[in-house]
């Protein structure tokens, strides 16, 4: 039997400064080693200040994932030496003293399988190793600091996956409650990781670490497990280890024999009080937190009538979801809801593309009203949302510029259809024992006017001439 357990380390990305410093959250934005201060690089005499943002954010992670939510909650350091942990500790958490971590248990669903959380605890990240040279052999590794101290929330779980496919699926389910939160944007480099705890039956845990992206680390568990089988079946003892995942060659290679808590020499944050988050600051975080994925699925399909598969992607994304609640009407929902999961989502499928996009809330509802009062064809306004995308114009100006409007003069249209009839015979003697057939008398005359012709007035007007 195959249990894997993960570790996930998820960046406070929306807040503005750092953990215990008024160094920017933000680190991307500067060159290397420029964002930094005596607080996240642990000089002498430097003191860390706790930003209250970043544990109300964090309370409300826990929230979300039903996690216990204690109401004092504690810090402390976890001694280690790495080039890229200034202080040579991190300030973390640990529920040495009870439930002092700013979550407690909770689970959420994967599908019908429920995974259950140890523990949330909120820390700082550290800097960031950068490795230059052709080969191993004149590597050098390069230190920047600029991330250190970063608010980091690391989400532990039990090991209740059962196979790499459930770990995919819980990370994707867990970075879209994040974004819908506003707490994180997952899509940025760095901004969520994750290590995975694996072993067989039989086995000893080993530990998955340097794993770039969600996709790398379900080859990586995909790997350990085969890689642990494999020992298994020739009866050679699995050691407890860590392993790093070598992106180039598809394979994880051991690191170091894994540490337990007691090599780290836990012990209190002398410098940070205990923090109380009582019962009626919990009850206030809950009233600010926004509508969750469940709810906004359940309400979409209810309320407007959305068929279950287009309010699942569309609910499941915060960008998609924001785009469909300020511009629908009960008149237009399932219209734009159609627009957004049909075809904005192919325009705009990267972080890049969304930032560069010229559409608002109204450009939508605009979009769909006009396609339901047929002033323009649903062919049409695929391109028309192309250009309202690059260049934000108003949706009459580029009907007009592009020439998109709806044929619907009937006696325009009666010249096309007769030009149709006369150049399909067989197609309109089958129409009048199959009335299914005319739908492609529909498409030619839609062939001819470019997708302009009013769908509806075609339909009819075919009727009239084919009895």
């Amino acid at each position: 039997m195959t249990k894997i357990g993960l570790e996930i380390h998820c960046q406070l990305t929306n807040l503005n400064s750092k953990l215990f410093c008024s160094c920017k959250a933000n680190y991307r934005e500067f060159e290397i080693n420029e964002n930094i201060c005596p607080i996240c690089m642990g000089l002498p005499g430097s003191l860390p200040r706790l930003n209250q943002e970043a544990v109300k954010k964090a309370t409300m992670i826990a929230m979300a994932l039903n996690c216990s939510t204690p109401e004092k909650i504690a810090f402390f350091r976890k001694n280690y030496f790495y080039p890229d942990l200034p202080k040579n500790f991190q300030i973390t958490q640990l529920n040495i003293y009870g439930d002092t971590s700013i979550g407690g248990t909770g689970s959420i669903m994967v599908g019908d399988k429920k995974i259950n959380i140890t523990r949330i605890q909120l820390e700082e990240d550290p800097g960031r190793l950068i490795y230059e040279g052709s080969s191993s052999k004149n590597q050098i590794t390069l230190v920047d600091y600029n991330r250190a101290g970063t608010p980091l929330v690391e989400i532990v779980t039990e090991p209740d996956f059962e196979s790499p496919k459930q770990v995919r699926e819980f990370l994707n389910i867990l970075s879209d409650l994040l974004e819908n939160l506003g707490v994180s944007d997952p899509s940025l480099e760095g901004a969520m990781r994750a290590d995975a705890n694996v072993s067989i039956e039989g086995g000893k845990k080993v530990e998955v670490k340097n794993i770039g992206s969600f996709h790398d680390l379900e080859k990586a568990t995909h790997f350990e497990i085969t890689r642990q089988t494999s020992l298994h079946s020739r009866d050679i003892d699995i050691i407890q280890e860590t392993r790093h995942w070598d992106d180039k060659r598809k394979i994880t290679i051991s690191s170091r024999s894994k540490e337990e808590e007691l090599d780290y020499r836990y012990f209190l944050e002398g410098d940070i009080p205990w923090i109380t988050i009582d019962s009626s600051i919990q009850e206030k975080l809950r009233t600010e937190m926004p509508e969750s994925i469940s709810s906004k699925k359940e309400r979409y399909i209810s309320k407007y009538n959305i068929p279950p598969q287009v309010a699942d992607v569309l609910s499941s994304d915060k960008f998609y979801s924001d785009l469909f609640d300020e511009s629908h009407d009960e008149t237009n929902a399932k219209e734009i809801a159609n627009i957004i999961t049909t075809d904005l989502m192919g325009l705009v499928d990267t972080r890049e593309k969304r930032e560069e996009s010229k559409l608002s809330a109204k450009h939508l509802a605009e979009l769909s009203n006009a396609i339901q009062s047929g002033k323009i064809s649903r062919n049409s306004s695929k391109n028309a949302l192309h250009e309202i995308i690059k260049s934000g114009k108003e949706l009459s100006e580029i009907i007009s510029e592009l020439d998109l409007g709806n044929v619907s003069d009937e006696s325009e249209l009666l010249k096309i259809i007769t030009e149709v009839i006369s150049a399909e015979p067989q197609a309109v003697e089958q129409a009048k024992s199959n009335p299914q057939t005319i739908n492609y008398l529909v498409g030619k005359v839609m062939q001819k006017t470019k997708g302009k012709a009013d769908p509806k007035l075609t339909l009819d007007l075919l009727k009239k001439q084919i009895e």
